[in-house]
């Protein structure tokens, strides 16, 4: 009975992972491909920086909700296979692998959160001074684009491309570890860990 709760509560984890994982995946790539993006229909750069900015702070809380749910359901899982992570060579390594790079995809994910509410502070600064403001859209400036948004524009440019890169790597490491409890990868695992001299390949 006890191993039978212990296999619930880790399908339990796996699925609340994997949607976690989705939902910081999906609504990431189509923040920056949709979202930003869709600024360069309107005329005023303001407004395009306005648009994206709105978009993406009603996002964030669901966004924060799949990065939380990837890092607890990630504990969970961790948990519930330490016994695997002993026994079953490179399952601890791939595992410790998806540990950092939640944790440098959440890093990314709150700097991005940040630079944009640089961009949209240093937008409305220079808006009340009446400064015209010329980007081509949320995250890419033009020549006239004012210096400190073009600064801060150019580092969630990179941090927004690095989130779901970030993302789609823990999900590709999850999908391993996935793998890894089948059959022939733990019985190999295994041995590997037992017979490392034999198993060396």
């Amino acid at each position: 009975m006890l191993q039978t709760l212990e296999s619930d509560n880790q399908a339990i984890a796996q699925a609340v992972h994997d949607v976690g994982s989705a939902l910081w995946f999906g609504g990431t790539v189509m923040g920056v491909t949709g979202v930003n993006k869709s600024g360069s229909d309107l005329e005023q750069g303001i407004d395009r920086i306005r648009v994206a900015e709105s978009a993406w702070g009603r996002f964030s809380p669901l966004q924060w909700a799949g990065v939380t749910a990837t890092t607890l359901a990630g504990l969970q899982l961790t948990r519930t296979g330490r016994r695997r992570i002993a026994l079953q060579k490179g399952f601890g390594s791939i595992g410790a692998l998806k540990a950092g790079i939640t944790v440098l995809g959440a890093a990314a994910t709150a700097y991005s959160a940040y630079c944009g509410m640089r961009i949209g502070r240093a937008a409305e600064q220079a808006a009340a001074r009446g400064d015209r403001i010329e980007v081509q859209d949320a995250t890419v400036p033009t020549p006239d684009t004012p210096p400190e948004i073009a600064k801060w524009q150019g580092r969630q440019r990179l941090t927004q491309i690095a989130v779901p890169v970030l993302a789609g790597a823990n999900i590709i490491c999850g999908s391993y570890l996935s793998q890894s409890y089948r059959t022939g990868p733990t019985v190999k695992g295994v041995l590997r860990r037992l017979l490392p001299d034999r198993w060396a390949r």
